[in-house]
């Protein structure tokens, strides 16, 4: 039997939601950096935000009840990834503490904001 669940955060909508999970794979739409009103964070700070995207990614597996321990792959887009890719990393590795999914670092001319410097999508487990 195929066991589906779907989170949103409902604050716009895209044709997409947020987290979708079938058969205990959670797969997680890429997230950008917002606060829990949609408002942007940290314009041209990755910083800033790269912490918000991560603290969105753990929103989005609370939903799921599960933490980024159940994380299984994790891509990064960043727009500037020359400049950008060491801090992100080291930021990545202090957010994921010990664990260490498989994943992938992308470099990308644009993202869907101006504004957005960096975008993480991911496939979690819930088992």
């Amino acid at each position: 039997m195929t066991n589906v669940k779907t989170y949103n955060h409902d604050l716009w909508d895209h044709g997409i939601t947020q987290g979708y999970s079938v058969n205990g794979t959670i797969y997680i739409s890429g997230q950008f950096s917002h606060d829990k009103v949609g408002m942007f964070v940290g314009k041209e700070n990755i910083e800033a935000q790269t912490r918000q995207t991560f603290e969105n990614l753990d929103r989005v597996l609370e939903e799921f009840g599960v933490t980024k321990s159940n994380l299984a792959y994790v891509e990064v887009f960043l727009t500037r990834p020359q400049e950008h890719s060491e801090s992100v990393i080291s930021l990545f590795k202090e957010y994921l503490e010990q664990h260490r999914p498989a994943g992938s670092l992308i470099g990308v001319t644009y993202l869907a904001f101006p504004e957005q410097l960096i975008e993480v999508k991911a496939v979690a487990h819930t088992d």
